[in-house]
């Protein structure tokens, strides 16, 4: 059988999952603090024929050798932590990371995930929690009668009792960083969890020795960019059509062959 048709193949399936991860960037454009994946391709082994550098005869060397490729594959994919835009919302339990840094959330388990997604809301017993109704670690609980949530750049929580006329500190905000964020495992529901990748989460004070500050009422959108992944969704929807070509001529050849032959 004819070695491009199986090198051509690998290059179909690997622009497929290009294409693939492109659509889910694209699915999520809207999602609030998504980081958009890119595909990771290598080469794979290499039949050599010749070694380079060999002994062409007593007094010379080959140059380059002659090596044959045998095609592609997609290693993995990178999550890309840039900072995504702020849009301003006004609501008092909207937060946004400025920098590095991730919000700690308790799932239902008693482990801890990891997010850039600030949309919270408040349970039935007053707990800051995500939209899904997981926990935001440090836990914060506002009371019934308060007014006037404000949230610092430094992550310090503070609102004002019904009765009095200064605002009380009522909870702190930390986030955690880790050394390679690409290394997290996404999860879902907008979360990633540590692994030995990411190295240990190393817990701050926003604003401070690194960390991003923490912005009330907005909210860190998608980083996204649409009409990038449009054009990278045509790069990979050419190059899918080249490697077709690469089996439409193999088969050509190998058809002329068997009738001429």
């Amino acid at each position: 059988m004819h070695p491009a048709l199986y090198i051509s193949k690998t290059g179909l399936g690997a622009q497929d999952t290009a294409l693939t991860t492109i659509s889910n960037n694209l699915a999520n454009v809207s999602t609030i603090g998504f980081k958009k994946d890119s595909a990771v391709f290598q080469d794979l082994m290499y039949q050599v024929k010749r070694e380079p550098g060999g002994l062409n005869s007593q007094d010379s060397q080959l140059p380059s050798g002659l090596q044959l490729g045998t095609g592609v594959r997609v290693e993995g994919t990178t999550k890309q932590f840039t900072q995504g835009s702020m849009e301003v919302t006004e609501q008092a339990l909207d937060m946004a990371v400025s920098g590095r840094g991730f919000f700690q959330i308790l799932l239902p388990d008693g482990t801890t995930s990891y997010t850039r997604d600030g949309q919270f809301q408040i349970n039935s017993d007053g707990e800051v929690v995500t939209a899904s109704g997981n926990r935001l670690e440090p836990s914060i609980t506002i009371p019934n009668n308060a007014s006037n949530i404000t949230i610092g750049e430094d992550g310090i929580v503070s609102a004002t009792i019904l009765g009095e006329t200064t605002a009380q500190q009522i909870g702190q905000i930390n986030t955690v960083d880790f050394i390679n964020p690409q290394g997290l495992k996404a999860i879902g529901n907008n979360l990633f969890r540590e692994t030995e990748a990411s190295g240990n989460p190393q817990t701050g004070t926003p604003g401070l020795s690194g960390f991003g500050e923490i912005k009330q009422g907005m909210l860190e959108s998608s980083n996204v960019e649409v009409v990038e992944e449009l054009v990278s969704m045509i790069t990979t929807q050419r190059a899918y059509e080249m490697n077709s070509k690469v089996v439409s001529t193999a088969d050509q050849m190998l058809q002329y062959i068997t009738q001429n032959l």
